[in-house]
């Protein structure tokens, strides 16, 4: 051990220099950056990227701790390659747990721009951090990790949604926003990694009331949400009480955030990890379960998972129009966006008892390479669904209950990862998803996957690696490859060919497709990244013709993307991104073409201070060549919007730390559109060329 501190000291002095002046380990993780150098750029509304972003902010929150990780909970963070994975779990093994976060630089694999990924979201302390602080409720007093949120926006334009009560030409009630413009959250949250987290939230989006009416489930905010989490009993891992979320196997039955689909990271984020119950603290009002689970292990190598769940979920209820009808009242499908502004919106709230119970066993082996589980799901609701007599519904899920079964595994062999899953619902339908992940040289990464969804195989809180929003009614086969030629140069690249054999929305006939993407990354400097991205999605959609028969035709969306981050001092980071797209619905049809051109500006005057801007112009021919931009936002938050049209995207961010305990942010954003006279349509329509919203945010740490 003694030499192992000499030569762990001596690595420090030689590269702690180097480390504090070029990896300056940040206060706040810049999710921006890692977003947009790792993940998938956000060009569809189809990415759970806030899910996403609140499951990275969760390991921020509760770091994990490198000498106890596992292997499956490494994969958890996405920023590993299996190989490095292996290299710190067999470095902990020869000299035992690490010293400090800067002894990774020994490690084989791991560089400078890794750790510096990867080192917000981990900790390194003693293999068990909890011993001598006392009873739970003692650490729960004195714990650092303690803070409580209050935010408010708004828009500052006035929508038509908010305007006085009218008639329409029928002389009946116009629809209106019941509630005020002003949206409301408050959040609190107390946690310790691997130990416990207690916290609640209370939300209002704008147009929603608040108000008091038990009648109607109305308790002042439209949504709240709490839980409470204790972990590490002895035999008892995991103790979850009120709202969680479960993640299992490939996600083919039980998913939570850590789902990201096909972006620039073309290996690690391919995988999913069985990282089983988790808290949750998100306002997304769907992908959550309420009730209680709990994790035991059975023996060193063995757990058991159980969980029961009962919520109100939003749905369309409707009266069975015959008589003769096998059900008097039935929904034709359940409602995702959480909004319960107008009238309909409020009649459908809640209006779904939805029972879900389940468990998973799995195995693990002593060293962890070799893990198999089983995972049975089965949900119930109090009204049966019956979705629209439309021939893309033919095979979606009816009636009241479904029943889903399935076996996952992964196996590493030296340098090879295998993993997959396969489920079979009560419909009779399969679902399996395969893959393989390889080091085939220290530079070299390659990635495989095979999926196939059947049409009639139908999971509710599932979401596996896939093209559609949900797994069902698709095949697919993935191919992925990473090459680092030079330790400043990285090119990914990734093929993705699909085919749906089965009607889909818009869709009338089955279908193929196919999604490349190549990116090229540059790192000038330690504290510079400089890339360029190459992307094309081919997918068939109904063709815009009056024909008695749906004639499916591929539409070709292609787009460009350059991106330049420098810090030319440590008070200023600099930001130009440079993005284009083109769509064509047919070969040989008219080209339409939208881009966006961004600069962002960060100042750190002083530390109790920081600035962001953003100056953007976009110019596109129509609401098919949008471009979808990644904006800093106030901690907790996430703004990714959609820019049509042509005009200019404008923000200021200001974060002020006044105190030691309490935080100040505050943002405006403005949005001036040329050639336009109204922005939006419907109740969100704004009568001018302007929209401009305003967030401020604090943060009490106790």
């Amino acid at each position: 051990m003694r030499w192992r501190i000499l030569a762990l000291v001596g690595t420090l002095t030689a590269t702690l220099p180097a480390w504090a002046q070029e990896y300056p380990r940040p206060a706040v993780p810049d999710l921006d950056r890692l977003t947009q150098e790792l993940f998938a750029e956000i060009q569809s509304e189809q990415v759970p990227s806030e899910d996403l972003y609140e499951t990275l902010l969760q390991y921020y929150q509760t770091p994990l701790n490198l000498n106890s990780a596992t292997r499956e909970e490494l994969r958890g963070v996405l920023l590993l390659s299996e190989t490095q994975i292996t290299s710190l779990l067999n470095h902990r093994q020869r000299n035992g747990a690490l010293l400090s976060l800067y002894e990774l630089q020994t490690i084989e694999g791991f560089d400078l721009r890794t750790i510096y990924r990867l080192a917000p979201f981990v900790a390194v302390t003693s293999t068990n951090p909890n011993a001598g602080r006392g009873s739970l409720w003692q650490r729960i007093a004195h714990e650092e990790n303690n803070a409580l949120f209050l935010r408010y926006e708004r828009v500052l334009q006035s929508r038509s949604g908010y305007a006085p009560p009218d008639t329409t030409r029928s002389g009946a009630p116009a629809t209106r926003y019941l509630g005020s413009p002003d949206k409301l959250l408050v959040r609190y949250r107390v946690s310790h990694s691997k130990d416990f987290s207690l916290g609640f939230t209370a939300e209002k989006d704008a147009g929603e009331q608040f108000r008091w009416n038990p009648a109607t489930r109305q308790f002042g905010a439209d949504f709240y949400s709490a839980h409470v989490v204790v972990q590490e009993r002895g035999r008892l891992k995991t103790l979850a009480l009120g709202d969680y979320q479960l993640q299992f196997g490939q996600g083919l039955l039980l998913s939570s955030g850590l789902a990201v689909g096909k972006g620039a990271e073309t290996i690690t984020t391919l995988r999913r990890s069985s990282v089983g119950v988790r808290p949750y603290s998100s306002v997304l009002e769907n992908t959550f379960f309420r009730g209680a689970a709990a994790t035991v292990a059975v023996t060193p190598t063995v757990r058991a998972t159980a969980f029961a769940s009962r919520k109100r979920v939003d749905a369309s209820v409707q009266q069975a129009q015959d008589s003769l009808a096998d059900f008097s009242e039935f929904s034709s499908g359940l409602l995702l966006t959480g909004f319960h502004r107008t009238p309909t919106e409020l009649t459908n709230r809640q209006v779904l008892r939805e029972t879900v119970l389940g468990g998973n066993v799995s195995y693990a082996s002593p060293g962890g390479n070799l893990q198999a589980g089983f995972t049975a799901v089965g949900t119930q609701f109090d009204k049966p669904l019956l979705r629209r007599d439309e021939p893309y519904n033919a095979f979606e899920l009816r009636g009241t209950r479904n029943l889903a079964l399935g076996a996952h595994y992964s196996y590493v062999w030296r340098n090879v990862l295998l993993f997959g899953e396969t489920a079979r619902s009560s419909s009779g339908g399969l679902g399996t998803v395969n893959g393989l992940l390889a080091s085939l040289a220290p530079t070299v990464d390659m990635a495989l996957l095979y999926r196939r969804y059947g049409r009639t195989f139908h999971t509710l809180y599932g979401n596996a690696f896939g093209e559609n929003s949900r797994n069902t009614n698709e095949s697919g086969l993935y191919l992925g490859l990473k090459v680092r030629p030079t330790a400043r140069w990285e090119v990914s690249a990734y093929y993705d060919r699909f085919q749906f054999p089965w009607l889909r929305y818009q869709v009338g006939a089955p279908s193929t497709g196919h999604d490349w993407l190549v990116r090229v990354t540059f790192s000038p400097t330690k504290t510079s990244l400089l890339y360029a991205q190459l992307r094309q999605r081919t997918k068939a959609y109904d063709a815009d013709t009056l024909r008695p028969v749906p004639l499916p035709v591929p539409t070709h969306r292609r787009s460009l993307l350059f991106f330049y981050d420098a810090s030319p001092s440590p008070v200023l980071s600099l930001r130009t991104r440079v993005q284009g797209t083109t769509y064509q619905e047919q070969a040989g049809g008219p080209i339409r073409r939208g881009y966006v051109l961004a600069q962002d500006v960060t100042v750190h005057p002083a530390r109790a201070l920081r600035l962001s801007a953003r100056y953007a112009l976009f110019d596109t021919d129509d609401y098919d060549t949008r471009q979808y931009v990644y904006e800093q936002d106030v901690l907790y938050a996430f703004s990714v919007p959609a820019l049509s049209g042509q005009g200019t995207r404008a923000y200021l961010l200001a974060q002020v730390e006044a105190t030691r305990h309490l935080t100040l942010w505050l943002r405006y954003a403005n949005t001036h559109y040329r050639h336009q006279r109204t922005i939006g349509s419907g109740l969100e329509e704004i009568q001018g060329a302007h929209r401009s919203e305003v967030k401020a945010q604090i943060r009490y740490r106790f």
